[in-house]
């Protein structure tokens, strides 16, 4: 009775601390809380960075008078949602392309300027020549190349090392690929950077000295030779574009799924740490660590685990290593690398797996049984049956319930294939802007009507009760999860066309991708991804209702700003 007695008084008096506080109650044209409950409110009240109460005003009255809560009314005329969430994301990579000019076949919007988008080859080199004349113009470091992101050769066609030479004898330049898993340079780049045929020697069937070209472990290489990308100056300048990309697209939480991308895992948190210290964005991130990293620095599972423990002892609310791992299965789909069974891809040319299968379960099975959230980069439908059997023999081995396995990207997978992924308690994280981009190029040239157009089929996940996220891997998509949740209920494509409207989301699964089953597929959907009492007080405020705008305006919603913890940051300057 005394133990009970004394944990009530515990509970009351932890109570009291919270109202005790600071209480603000912010009213709204409309909350929409992402809760079947209480689908909807005009009013919520925050103490403590938390979710005190969800209701109208008149019902949360009794805050106002017995705690002196203070009414907000700021945001009468607006909307608020839960902070939206990126599963999916890359901070170092925006770190490091918006050092440089955009040059790819869609348009991209920054914090360093509008970048529009070129379809053929003739407009992307005449844009080429005039971005490394205004480059040349420039005052730059003479130690750094010229450097465009975005090339794709099925839009720009062959733009290799021998086009480059004769385009730009004298200027060192080099185009990053729009999948990023590729880097093409001219003599004059290689020159300047120290790089030698040797270095295409390394991974020789993933590198092309005649060509210029490096891909996946080769571009690695190439990559290792570029260590001004990573300079603090720049790469910290780059990371507070992230961050402000993050903020003006309402994201308060994102997962990191690739720490360790560019091969220093140490360098990269401290750099990421230090920068969100220094400039205290309204979002908190969670890193991945990933199995290519520590394969490429030679270490086993063992020594792996014991590096990522010491990384948490490092952790803040705003950065954090917590259990999730990432594998990588096949190639990227930008680079028509995924893995595809028969037929495959009508070029006859193949895909490639990122590490052995054997070694890549050998992983997978040593962090599942650790109790880690294992994610896949998995784009293929044939990557998705490995990873299946992944699944069934660590399943097999050591049973697990809720152990969340993503599958991440999407790019294809059969429904039957789907219904397995159900059955084992799998969930999805996809990125829907893929069939956007790539549906029509892909239709024509790689993979048929058939395959292309039933891209990143999400009506099919659905139906099989799979739970679905939306992710931007940016940059492979912009940084908006409106823009996502846009490509995932129109499934239209970059020329206008129709992509098998079967595979649509509503307009409210489409949502709940962006928020609270975002938030289950990153296992914290018990503080964040809806508002309700107790959880964290994260917002994302909307100028219009995406309910009720039409959905082809779903992508143009503004955003006014967010709530973050219960403190409010505006994007939009009056």
């Amino acid at each position: 009775m005394l133990k009970f007695a004394l944990g009530t008084m515990s509970a009351l008096l932890v109570s009291s601390a919270v109202f005790a506080a600071d209480m603000t109650i912010y009213t709204a044209k409309k909350i929409i809380t992402m809760e079947a409950n209480i689908p909807e409110a005009t009013a919520v009240a925050v103490a403590e960075g938390r979710i005190v109460s969800v209701g109208s005003l008149d019902s949360l009255e009794g805050f106002i008078k017995t705690h002196g809560a203070v009414v907000d009314d700021q945001f009468a005329d607006k909307v608020l949602m839960p902070g939206f969430m990126d599963p999916h994301i890359h901070p170092s990579l925006p770190a490091v392309l918006t050092q440089f000019p955009f040059l790819a076949p869609d348009d991209w919007q920054l914090p360093t300027g509008d970048f529009p988008g070129v379809k053929t080859h003739d407009a992307y080199i005449d844009r080429l020549k005039k971005l490394v004349a205004l480059h040349e113009a420039s005052d730059h470091d003479a130690a750094v190349p010229f450097i465009a992101w975005g090339y794709h050769q099925l839009w720009h066609g062959d733009v290799k090392r021998p086009l480059l030479n004769e385009l730009f004898p004298d200027t060192p330049v080099m185009l990053w690929h729009r999948s990023f898993h590729e880097v093409i340079g001219n003599d004059a780049a290689f020159a300047l950077l120290g790089i030698t045929e040797a270095d295409a020697q390394v991974y020789p069937e993933e590198a092309s000295w005649e060509d210029g070209h490096f891909w996946e472990n080769g571009a690695k290489v190439l990559v290792a030779k570029m260590p001004f990308l990573f300079a603090p100056d720049r790469y910290g300048k780059g990371m507070e574009n992230f961050y402000e990309m993050l903020h003006q697209a309402g994201v308060t939480t994102a997962l990191d799924m690739g720490t360790g991308i560019f091969g220093d895992p140490v360098g990269e948190i401290a750099l990421i740490r230090s920068t969100a210290e220094r400039v205290q964005p309204p979002t908190r991130l969670v890193l991945t660590p990933l199995i290519t990293d520590f394969l490429a620095r030679k270490k086993t599972p063992e020594e792996a685990l014991a590096e990522i423990e010491s990384w948490r002892e490092g952790n803040t609310n705003l950065v954090a290593v917590k259990d999730h791992f990432k594998i990588m299965m096949d190639g990227a789909i930008f680079s028509g690398l995924s893995q595809y069974g028969f037929p495959g891809y009508k070029d006859g040319h193949e895909g490639i797996w990122m590490a052995p299968l054997s070694e890549t379960e050998t992983w997978a099975r040593f962090f599942w049984n650790q109790g880690f959230q294992i994610h896949a980069h998995t784009n293929g439908d044939k990557s998705a049956e490995a990873l299946i059997g992944i699944v069934q023999r660590a399943q097999a081995e050591t049973p697990r319930f809720d152990h969340r396995t993503t599958l991440e990207h999407f790019a294809f997978a059969h429904e039957e294939q789907l219904r397995q992924m159900g059955a084992l308690g799998m969930a999805v994280s996809a990125n829907p802007y893929y069939q956007y981009i790539l549906a029509d190029a892909y239709a024509q040239n790689w993979l048929g009507e058939d395959i292309a157009r039933y891209m990143v089929p999400l009506g099919a996940a659905r139906r099989q009760n799979v739970t679905v996220a939306l992710h931007s891997d940016n940059p492979m998509a912009p940084l908006s999860p409106l823009v996502l949740a846009d490509a995932a209920v129109n499934r239209t494509t970059i020329n206008g066309l129709q992509n098998a409207q079967v595979e649509a989301l509503t307009v409210h699964e489409a949502m709940r991708a962006i928020t609270i089953d975002a938030a289950w597929v990153m296992k914290r959907e018990h503080d964040l991804g809806s508002i309700r009492a107790g959880k964290r007080a994260d917002f994302v405020v909307l100028e219009a209702n995406p309910y009720e705008v039409p959905i082809t305006e779903i992508k143009n919603v503004q955003i006014w700003g967010t709530v973050y913890e219960g403190t409010v940051h505006q994007v939009i300057k009056d």
